[in-house]
């Protein structure tokens, strides 16, 4: 199985890469691809840009990345209780392509915040879009306090409660259909 990995993140320093890079190194006997979103900037979608340009490359890139993988793990950063505009833009460009842009996989989505409510209202936006989106959304999980609950030395969740909620989200990636 291969699994897909990556933040909705374009900082260097995010707390969601942290967060997402964790979680699947906790997903046993699968093929982990960590995609950074950064390799998929693209100029800012506008209809007038793609009638000029047309489908842009990098999202055909990150179609297919999603595509060849059997199950996909996202950590969604929060940016005024939404998604980052770097994530909002790539996941604009290739739903152009196909608006189900999830391809049907199974997936899980998490999110992080230093503060204590742990980045739930993008959380929630995106797992109440993720079935129209083509996600076959199996579980979600939000982290909150992220400096409080993650041990950056070890780079693992030292709340246990938390992390056995991660564990138990992480488990229905490898479940059947």
């Amino acid at each position: 199985m291969k699994l897909l990995a990556f933040a909705a993140s374009n900082s260097s320093k995010s707390i969601n890469k942290k967060l997402v890079n964790y979680a699947a190194s906790l997903v046993e006997g699968v093929e982990v691809e960590t995609l950074d979103i950064n390799d998929y900037e693209m100029p800012i979608f506008s209809i007038d840009r793609e009638e000029q340009i047309g489908q842009h490359q990098l999202a055909k890139d990150f179609q297919k990345k999603i595509g060849d993988a059997d199950a996909l793990l996202i950590s969604f950063a929060e940016h005024n209780g939404s998604f980052t505009a770097a994530y909002k833009n790539l996941f604009d460009w290739t739903s152009r392509l196909d608006t189900k842009v999830f391809q049907d996989k199974p997936v899980v989505m998490l999110s992080t915040s230093p503060g204590p409510h742990g980045a739930a209202t993008v959380l929630t936006a995106a797992t109440s879009a993720a079935p129209h989106q083509g996600a076959d959304l199996r579980a979600q999980l939000s982290v909150p306090s992220f400096s409080e609950n993650f041990d950056l030395e070890s780079n693992s969740i030292s709340n246990p409660e938390i992390n056995a909620q991660l564990i138990s989200a992480l488990s229905e990636l490898t479940k059947d259909s």
